[in-house]
């Protein structure tokens, strides 16, 4: 392990040197704060409008307080899909390695082939976490200008989610990406990550919105339950703070249908149970990357 210092800095440095690479890696996350403050965003506030339009004595709640819902609900998703997106998008770097053939002049230095591994690991989690910390910055400024209702320890465990996620979506991303060689190859997996992660996780649209039989599919995937935590921390003040204006049936019901509250074959997931779920998803995938880079060199 020598070596892992000086691949994890040639990986990340080589990362953001490529521009093309690095922007994108920005692609998604653009598109969908587009997406979310031009279309979503309505769609949302509609969506609460209409709750609280069927509570007696209640006729509307205050702008900050909506805007807060919908701005966590918004970034919760964003920054759900682009710990995953960006991880393998920063992880082309392994593939473009083997068409250029620099991972052939690494393999042959004295290195090992778990080190190289780790090494391409390593740094794409290093990249992929400055890219979603910005976003989450991003994120923060906003609450904080339109409708801030976070605690100290829901920032910090949102700040652990994000954590944890990216190292999910770069094992993930490390294990897929382990089986490409071409270009063309690359492009067809980030497109089809880009384009469906989102609604698999429970970004794009409640999981509640889905048919029985797509919402016990997602429910078995590791992404969901990430995807949960943030929008848990995220929305949790808002929530709290709803309670002073609806009853407590409502807010309950608005945080089911907004998947705050994940149910599983009849369970309802604790938190401790999501993360359990998520980091042994983490400790898994990492573990077969590293079995496969030690059993194949190319």
């Amino acid at each position: 392990m020598k070596g892992l210092p000086a691949l994890v800095w040639r990986n990340t440095k080589l990362f953001f040197k490529d521009k093309g690479m690095f922007f994108t890696s920005l692609i998604t996350p653009l598109i969908l704060l587009v997406l979310f403050v031009t279309f979503l965003g309505n769609v949302y506030r509609d969506s609460l409008d209409m709750t609280v339009a069927d509570v007696p004595g209640v006729s509307e709640l205050p702008e900050s307080l909506v805007e807060g819902f919908v701005g966590g609900w918004l970034f919760s998703s964003l920054l759900a899909v682009c710990c995953v997106t960006v991880a393998f998008c920063a992880n082309m770097l392994m593939v473009q390695d083997k068409v250029t053939g620099a991972r052939t002049d690494l393999t042959m230095a004295p290195v090992g082939r778990g080190c190289l591994a780790m090494g391409y690991y390593i740094s794409t989690a290093i990249s992929t976490l400055i890219i979603c910390f910005i976003a989450l910055g991003a994120c923060f400024v906003y609450l904080g200008k339109m409708g801030w209702y976070l605690s100290e320890e829901d920032m910090i465990l949102t700040c652990l989610d994000v954590m944890l996620l990216t190292m999910f979506g770069t094992a993930l991303s490390s294990v897929v990406n382990h089986f490409l060689s071409t270009q063309g190859q690359i492009s067809a997996v980030g497109t089809i990550v880009s384009a469906g992660y989102g609604f698999i996780c429970g970004a794009y649209m409640p999981i509640s919105q889905f048919s029985e039989g797509i919402q016990t599919f997602i429910s078995f995937l590791p992404g969901t339950y990430g995807t949960a935590l943030l929008h848990s921390h995220l929305m949790r003040g808002t929530y709290e703070a709803m309670e002073d204006v609806l009853p407590v049936q409502a807010v309950d019901g608005l945080r089911g249908a907004f998947d705050s509250d994940l149910v599983f074959q009849g369970h309802t997931v604790t938190e401790p149970e999501m993360y359990l779920v998520l980091g042994g998803a983490v400790v898994i995938l990492i573990g077969v990357y590293v079995a496969l880079g030690k059993m194949k060199r190319a």
